[in-house]
């Protein structure tokens, strides 16, 4: 399951491009400098990966909680339809609904905040650019976040959520160096794909609440979080 994070994050991330490309475009790194440009970028990303592993330090926790109620299967089964009913509303639903409302004035102070760091070229600037980045609203982090869930551990959770950053890493880095690295055309077709493949994602979880037996795909004893027997003497 920890693969379909990073997976996921790979092709989330030609979603990315659209929504956080412009921000890694104008990041103020040194144009000069190539080895100093790519410490610069790789200290952007740490501070969107630290932002996604506190979010998965969070919704690990809450995963946990459920897991030790003892309804991880239940939960399994209800994140993966959860996953796929987000992705099969369409948008124009959700547009009639202004769910980022409650949260719209801390989304304006993470937004001026990011910048107001644009101007600065430091390695402290680029990380907090980073964090701020990671902790704007998207929805493919919001569907990464029933992963972490479902995970039902904070460590695994925030794994889920570092190996989901680290696959958008690559695209990411790519806008930085080549504005028009894709073009409008191909990103739109790449991006009617991300859908298919949330929706497997779902499929897994559902499967993997179902206990078919099924070694690491579907245990019946939820054994990949479960010890069968216990080791204390």
């Amino acid at each position: 399951m920890l693969l379909t994070a990073f997976l996921f994050g790979l092709i989330s991330s030609f979603h990315c491009i659209g929504m956080c490309g412009p921000i890694a475009m104008m990041l103020p790194v040194d144009r000069n400098n190539q080895a100093k440009k790519i410490s610069q970028i790789i200290t952007y990303h740490l501070g969107r990966l630290s932002a996604y592993a506190a979010i998965g330090l969070v919704f690990g926790l809450l995963g946990k909680g459920l897991f030790l109620a003892g309804i991880q299967q239940k939960l399994s089964i209800f994140i993966g339809i959860a996953i796929i009913t987000i992705i099969l509303i369409p948008e124009k639903v959700f547009a009639k609904y202004n769910f980022s409302k409650p949260v719209f004035k801390l989304i304006s102070k993470i937004k001026s905040t990011l910048g107001s760091h644009f101007k600065d070229k430091s390695f402290k600037s680029l990380f907090t650019i980073g964090l701020l980045n990671g902790f704007l609203p998207c929805g493919m982090v919001y569907v990464a976040l029933f992963g972490a869930i479902a995970m039902q551990s904070e460590t695994l959770g925030v794994l889920y959520m570092v190996l989901f950053g680290l696959g958008t890493v690559p695209m990411m880095s790519s806008v930085v160096y080549i504005n028009s690295f894709l073009t409008v055309s191909v990103r739109n077709k790449i991006q009617k794909f991300i859908p298919y493949f949330a929706v497997f994602i779902g499929i897994l979880f559902i499967f993997r609440g179902l206990g078919l037996g099924i070694p690491y795909l579907s245990p019946s004893d939820m054994s990949l979080f479960v010890q069968s027997t216990p080791n204390c003497h």
